[in-house]
Protein backbone atom coordinates (compact mmCIF):
# COMPACT_ATOMS: atom_id res chain seq x y z
CA UNK A 1 0.00 0.00 0.00
CA UNK A 2 3.00 2.56 0.75
CA UNK A 3 4.20 2.01 -2.89
CA UNK A 4 0.58 2.66 -4.35
CA UNK A 5 0.58 5.72 -2.22
CA UNK A 6 3.61 6.84 -3.57
CA UNK A 7 3.01 6.04 -6.79
CA UNK A 8 -0.69 7.50 -6.79
CA UNK A 9 0.79 11.22 -5.28
CA UNK A 10 3.60 11.28 -7.94
CA UNK A 11 1.29 10.58 -10.93
CA UNK A 12 -1.40 13.46 -9.41
CA UNK A 13 1.64 16.04 -9.03
CA UNK A 14 2.42 15.22 -12.46
CA UNK A 15 -0.78 16.04 -13.41
CA UNK A 16 -0.88 19.88 -11.47
CA UNK A 17 -2.67 18.13 -8.84
CA UNK A 18 -1.61 18.58 -5.41
CA UNK A 19 -1.49 15.46 -2.92
CA UNK A 20 -1.14 15.37 0.78
CA UNK A 21 -0.89 12.41 3.05
CA UNK A 22 -2.10 11.87 5.88
CA UNK A 23 -1.75 9.34 8.70
CA UNK A 24 -4.22 9.67 11.30
CA UNK A 25 -7.54 12.12 11.42
CA UNK A 26 -5.35 14.27 13.87
CA UNK A 27 -3.23 14.90 10.21
CA UNK A 28 -6.26 15.27 8.43
CA UNK A 29 -7.83 17.83 10.19
CA UNK A 30 -4.47 19.57 10.68
CA UNK A 31 -4.41 19.79 7.00
CA UNK A 32 -8.00 21.16 6.14
CA UNK A 33 -7.80 23.66 8.74
CA UNK A 34 -4.34 24.63 7.38
CA UNK A 35 -6.13 24.83 3.76
CA UNK A 36 -9.23 27.01 4.64
CA UNK A 37 -7.48 28.99 7.39
CA UNK A 38 -8.60 32.16 5.23
CA UNK A 39 -11.67 31.43 3.54
CA UNK A 40 -15.01 33.22 3.74
CA UNK A 41 -17.11 30.83 2.05
CA UNK A 42 -16.53 26.89 2.26
CA UNK A 43 -19.14 24.37 0.56
CA UNK A 44 -19.28 20.69 0.21
CA UNK A 45 -20.77 18.13 -2.14
CA UNK A 46 -22.80 15.36 -0.57
CA UNK A 47 -19.85 12.62 0.65
CA UNK A 48 -20.03 9.84 3.15
CA UNK A 49 -16.21 10.22 3.46
CA UNK A 50 -16.59 13.92 4.95
CA UNK A 51 -18.57 12.84 7.75
CA UNK A 52 -17.00 9.32 8.61
CA UNK A 53 -13.55 11.26 8.83
CA UNK A 54 -14.88 13.84 10.87
CA UNK A 55 -13.88 16.42 8.18
CA UNK A 56 -17.56 17.49 8.05
CA UNK A 57 -18.12 18.23 11.94
CA UNK A 58 -15.09 19.97 11.93
CA UNK A 59 -16.00 22.65 9.21
CA UNK A 60 -19.73 23.18 10.71
CA UNK A 61 -18.25 23.85 14.45
CA UNK A 62 -14.73 25.12 13.76
CA UNK A 63 -16.08 27.31 10.58
CA UNK A 64 -19.57 27.79 11.74
CA UNK A 65 -21.01 30.68 9.60
CA UNK A 66 -18.59 30.32 6.64
CA UNK A 67 -19.26 26.40 6.37
CA UNK A 68 -22.67 26.22 4.44
CA UNK A 69 -24.00 22.46 4.22
CA UNK A 70 -26.99 21.30 2.42
CA UNK A 71 -28.27 20.11 5.82
CA UNK A 72 -28.94 23.82 6.37
CA UNK A 73 -31.45 24.20 3.62
CA UNK A 74 -34.73 24.05 5.19
CA UNK A 75 -36.96 24.14 1.70
CA UNK A 76 -36.12 22.36 -1.13
CA UNK A 77 -35.40 26.55 -2.83
CA UNK A 78 -32.80 27.36 0.34
CA UNK A 79 -30.98 23.86 -0.47
CA UNK A 80 -30.83 24.63 -3.69
CA UNK A 81 -29.14 27.57 -2.96
CA UNK A 82 -26.74 26.58 -0.98
CA UNK A 83 -25.73 23.94 -4.14
CA UNK A 84 -25.26 26.97 -6.41
CA UNK A 85 -22.89 28.88 -4.02
CA UNK A 86 -20.40 26.57 -4.47
CA UNK A 87 -19.64 27.59 -7.43
CA UNK A 88 -18.36 30.89 -6.41
CA UNK A 89 -16.75 29.47 -2.75
CA UNK A 90 -13.15 30.09 -1.87
CA UNK A 91 -13.10 26.12 -1.61
CA UNK A 92 -14.99 22.96 -1.79
CA UNK A 93 -15.18 19.80 -0.20
CA UNK A 94 -15.62 16.31 -1.39
CA UNK A 95 -14.59 12.97 -2.05
CA UNK A 96 -13.49 10.67 -5.24
CA UNK A 97 -14.94 7.60 -6.06
CA UNK A 98 -11.52 6.59 -7.89
CA UNK A 99 -8.23 7.84 -7.65
CA UNK A 100 -6.27 5.85 -9.88
CA UNK A 101 -2.36 5.07 -9.35
CA UNK A 102 -1.94 7.03 -13.09
CA UNK A 103 -2.81 10.22 -11.24
CA UNK A 104 -6.38 10.70 -12.55
CA UNK A 105 -10.20 11.16 -10.89
CA UNK A 106 -13.19 9.37 -11.33
CA UNK A 107 -16.53 9.87 -10.33
CA UNK A 108 -20.17 9.53 -11.05
CA UNK A 109 -22.56 12.00 -10.09
CA UNK A 110 -26.41 11.83 -10.03
CA UNK A 111 -27.76 15.88 -10.35
CA UNK A 112 -24.27 16.40 -11.17
CA UNK A 113 -23.52 19.62 -8.94
CA UNK A 114 -20.49 17.65 -6.97
CA UNK A 115 -18.46 16.56 -10.46
CA UNK A 116 -19.47 20.10 -12.20
CA UNK A 117 -17.51 21.85 -8.88
CA UNK A 118 -15.03 20.36 -8.81
CA UNK A 119 -14.40 21.19 -12.91
CA UNK A 120 -14.82 24.78 -12.35
CA UNK A 121 -15.89 27.15 -10.17
CA UNK A 122 -14.48 27.58 -6.49
CA UNK A 123 -11.27 28.67 -5.92
CA UNK A 124 -9.71 25.41 -4.96
CA UNK A 125 -11.16 22.09 -4.71
CA UNK A 126 -10.15 19.16 -1.62
CA UNK A 127 -11.15 16.03 -1.73
CA UNK A 128 -10.61 13.89 1.09
CA UNK A 129 -9.87 10.09 -0.22
CA UNK A 130 -9.22 6.87 2.05
CA UNK A 131 -6.40 4.59 0.86
CA UNK A 132 -9.57 2.27 -0.40
CA UNK A 133 -10.57 4.46 -2.94
CA UNK A 134 -6.99 3.90 -4.81
CA UNK A 135 -7.03 1.72 -7.95
CA UNK A 136 -4.83 0.48 -10.57
CA UNK A 137 -6.17 2.25 -13.89
CA UNK A 138 -9.53 3.94 -14.88
CA UNK A 139 -10.86 0.51 -16.17
CA UNK A 140 -10.48 -0.49 -12.24
CA UNK A 141 -12.22 2.86 -11.13
CA UNK A 142 -15.18 2.13 -13.40
CA UNK A 143 -15.76 -1.35 -11.95
CA UNK A 144 -15.14 0.02 -8.40
CA UNK A 145 -17.73 2.27 -8.94
CA UNK A 146 -20.14 -0.14 -10.63
CA UNK A 147 -19.70 -3.24 -8.15
CA UNK A 148 -18.48 -0.94 -4.86
CA UNK A 149 -19.51 2.34 -4.95
CA UNK A 150 -22.92 2.69 -6.57
CA UNK A 151 -24.44 -0.36 -5.06
CA UNK A 152 -23.96 0.82 -1.59
CA UNK A 153 -24.91 4.84 -2.27
CA UNK A 154 -28.33 3.43 -3.73
CA UNK A 155 -28.79 1.50 -0.77
CA UNK A 156 -28.24 4.47 1.13
CA UNK A 157 -30.18 6.55 -0.71
CA UNK A 158 -33.10 3.80 -0.64
CA UNK A 159 -32.79 4.54 -4.58
CA UNK A 160 -34.98 1.77 -6.29
CA UNK A 161 -32.57 0.51 -8.44
CA UNK A 162 -31.97 -2.61 -9.56
CA UNK A 163 -28.08 -2.32 -8.25
CA UNK A 164 -29.42 -1.75 -4.78
CA UNK A 165 -30.82 -5.39 -4.75
CA UNK A 166 -28.18 -6.96 -7.00
CA UNK A 167 -25.06 -5.29 -5.26
CA UNK A 168 -23.69 -4.72 -9.08
CA UNK A 169 -24.57 -1.96 -12.03
CA UNK A 170 -27.34 -2.86 -15.04
CA UNK A 171 -26.93 0.12 -16.52
CA UNK A 172 -30.67 0.53 -15.57
CA UNK A 173 -32.92 3.95 -16.59
CA UNK A 174 -34.71 3.76 -13.71
CA UNK A 175 -36.06 6.71 -11.91
CA UNK A 176 -33.67 6.95 -9.00
CA UNK A 177 -30.41 6.32 -11.33
CA UNK A 178 -27.38 8.33 -9.46
CA UNK A 179 -25.25 7.24 -12.40
CA UNK A 180 -25.42 10.27 -15.15
CA UNK A 181 -22.82 11.82 -15.24
CA UNK A 182 -19.20 10.16 -15.69
CA UNK A 183 -16.36 12.91 -15.40
CA UNK A 184 -12.94 11.50 -16.06
CA UNK A 185 -10.40 14.19 -14.58
CA UNK A 186 -6.69 14.31 -16.05
CA UNK A 187 -4.26 16.76 -15.90
CA UNK A 188 -5.17 20.38 -14.89
CA UNK A 189 -4.84 23.41 -16.52
CA UNK A 190 -4.94 24.99 -13.08
CA UNK A 191 -2.17 24.00 -10.68
CA UNK A 192 -2.89 22.89 -7.33
CA UNK A 193 -6.32 23.90 -8.07
CA UNK A 194 -7.43 20.70 -6.94
CA UNK A 195 -5.98 19.20 -4.07
CA UNK A 196 -6.16 15.34 -3.02
CA UNK A 197 -5.51 14.32 0.88
CA UNK A 198 -4.93 10.61 1.10
CA UNK A 199 -5.89 8.96 4.47
CA UNK A 200 -4.79 5.72 5.59
CA UNK A 201 -7.80 4.47 6.57
CA UNK A 202 -11.01 3.35 4.37
CA UNK A 203 -13.62 6.08 3.88
CA UNK A 204 -17.03 5.75 2.27
CA UNK A 205 -17.89 3.56 -0.76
Amino acid sequence: MEDRIRRTMAALEKNNIKPYYAETRGELHDIVRSLVKNDRLITAGGSVTLEESGVKQLLMTEFKGIYLDRSEGVTPEEVEDILHKAFVSDTFFASSNAVTEEGELYNVDGRGNRVSAMIYGPKQVVLIVGVNKIVKDMDEAVRRVEQVAAPKNTKRLHSGTPCEVTGSCAHCRSEGRICCSYVRMGQQRVRDRIKVIIVNENFGY
